[in-house]
């Protein structure tokens, strides 16, 4: 007859059904967080590439805005790895601004450089 009884189902029902909902829930709250990251760090590089390859500007210039750009945007840890360079890219000089982040797994913490973005821009000049 014990074995038959229901009394006290509800309660551990809700605790697992509850635990599952909760982790649901922050692991999609992470994804979310991951995706802003990885989608700020690609926008501040390709602005850093744009600013670079402005007429009388260098590629360093241009990978200091990056850095920049993501430091006021999520923290100096994001901005930590930024470089620029200048390349060809599609048959056109262009300057590259690469940036190298954590990939947030827990909040704001994770590997270190497992997230790499590059931005790439055509190089402007004064001459005709």
């Amino acid at each position: 007859m014990r074995w038959r009884d229901d009394s006290g189902s509800a309660v551990a029902e809700f605790v697992m059904v509850g635990t599952l909902l909760v982790v649901l829930a922050l692991g999609l709250l992470q994804l979310a967080l991951a995706l802003h990251v990885r989608n700020t760090i690609v926008d501040a590089a390709a602005e850093g590439a744009r600013f670079g390859s402005l007429a009388e500007r260098t590629p360093a210039e241009g990978a200091e805005r990056a850095a920049e750009l993501i430091e006021s945007a999520i923290g100096g840890l994001y901005a930590a790895d930024v470089t620029a360079g200048t390349t060809v890219y599609l048959g056109r000089p262009a300057v590259v601004v690469t940036v190298r982040a954590p990939l947030p797994v827990i909040g704001l913490l994770g590997p270190e450089a497992m997230l790499e973005v590059e931005g790439h821009a055509a190089i402007e000049s004064l001459d005709g």
